[in-house]
């Protein structure tokens, strides 16, 4: 066993990482999307996707990305790139990385690394889609968010230490008395409002992740 000396100050000095990350990530859902831009008529435009009825989140409007995969993928830009090379059928050839955006934690467990980037395409028909992944894509121009504000919503996200089963059992996942924790814990707590941002489009909502992502993008914008 080792004792907390100088030199175990020192080692531990070096192992601090020199961009704070976010503490715990490997325990959540971890993805990465590409912020697709493309320009048109010689205006950009945010390019979407509208998910297949087969998989998560299906019918949503999203950009393209995916799960980090680590035995495919050596960054979260990889993840991002192979991703929409998948979805979209593109080569990573036709992707300009413009940069990173700043990291999205959602409260439902995930996170979400984003990158800003060019597709390098004449028309969305020189895209070959994966009908498994994508139903559809569109594309709307960037001028319609820098003019047009987000809604704004608030969702309760609460701390439940149990929950009951389908035979209406009881079953505790936090034992709060076992651990010898204040009583007012084995109920639920935290009551947290968060954010959902909305911008409503024709014929479609653009909600959570995707419209923060956007929201973000327009921000860095305005900013200029």
């Amino acid at each position: 066993m080792y004792s907390m000396d100088k030199l175990i100050i020192e080692s531990l000095k070096e192992k601090l990482p020199v961009v704070p990350g976010i503490n715990g990530k490997e325990e959540y859902f971890n993805s990465a999307v590409l912020v697709l831009l493309m320009l048109i008529n010689e205006e950009y435009h945010f390019v979407f996707q509208k998910r297949a009825a087969m998989i998560r989140q299906a019918g949503e409007i999203c950009f393209p990305g995916g799960k980090f995969d680590p035995d495919q993928d050596a960054s979260f830009r990889e993840t991002a790139i192979r991703e929409t090379t998948e979805e979209l059928g593109v080569p990573s050839e036709k992707i300009r990385m413009i940069g990173t955006l700043d990291t999205v934690f959602s409260n439902m467990g995930a996170t979400v690394d984003a990158f800003l980037a060019i597709l390098e395409v004449d028309s969305l028909d020189d895209l070959r889609i994966s009908p498994d992944e994508v139903e559809r894509i569109f594309t709307i121009p960037v001028s319609y968010f820098e003019n047009t504000e987000p809604e704004t919503y608030r969702v309760n996200i609460v701390v439940q230490p149990s929950y009951i089963n389908e035979d209406g059992e009881e079953v505790v996942i936090f034992p709060v008395e076992e651990l010898g924790l204040p009583e007012r814990y084995t109920r639920p707590w935290g009551n947290v409002m968060s954010k959902i941002y909305v911008y409503r489009v024709v014929e479609v909502t653009i909600w959570g992740i995707t419209a923060r992502l956007i929201r973000d993008v327009i921000a860095k914008i305005k900013s200029l």
